[in-house]
Parts: C-alpha cells; structure tokens; sequence
C-alpha cells in the first residue's frame, strides 16, 4: 500500500516524535480505494530552526517518487517537538473537497 510506503520512507528519514499518514482519497471524487490524496502530520527536532519551506522541501524530497507518481494532493503539516506540545487540538482538519463535480 502507498499509505505504509509513505509512513516507512518519512519514519527513515526522519525518526519522527509523532507521524500521522492519513488516507483522505475518500474525501475526493475518486475511485473506491484509491490511494491518492494524503495528509502528513510529522513531528520531527530536524525541524528545530527551519522555515516552513524547509520543513515542505526536505518531506517533498523523501516523497519525490511517490509524488512524480501516486500523489496527487498531499497536505503536510510540519512542527517541531516544541510546537506539536503548544497545539491544544492537534493538526487542523482537512477542509471539504470542491472540486471534481463534488
């Protein structure tokens, strides 16, 4: 599955603290069981000092394969350990697909 693939590479490069892959396809005008649109919710001290950009680079680097060719839309929400323990919430929720005749 791209799911565990994509939890696997991120767990390798980074020894995240906290790595959630969710599958939100369903959340999409496309086929039952497709695998193609994620969010990324990762915890890492690697980003300790990096922009924002940075943080998106260096996942977008690990996942280059994945999204030249299964991704089509990944959400990525990148904190260190210190911001992750300031979120009363967590990661904010994905908003509602508007596009692809939904």
């Amino acid at each position: 599955m791209l799911q565990e693939r994509i939890i696997e590479k991120l767990e390798h490069a980074f020894s995240p603290a906290h790595l959630d892959v969710v599958n939100e396809s369903y959340m999409h005008n496309v086929p039952a069981g497709s695998e193609s649109h994620f969010k990324v919710v990762i915890v890492c001290s690697e980003f300790e000092g990096k922009r924002l950009i940075g943080r998106h680079r260096a996942v977008n680097a690990v996942l280059a394969d994945e999204l030249a060719n299964h991704i089509h839309a990944l959400a990525m929400h990148t904190y260190t350990p210190t911001e992750w323990k300031s979120l009363i919430e967590g990661a904010p929720s994905s908003p509602a697909c508007h596009g692809g005749g939904k």
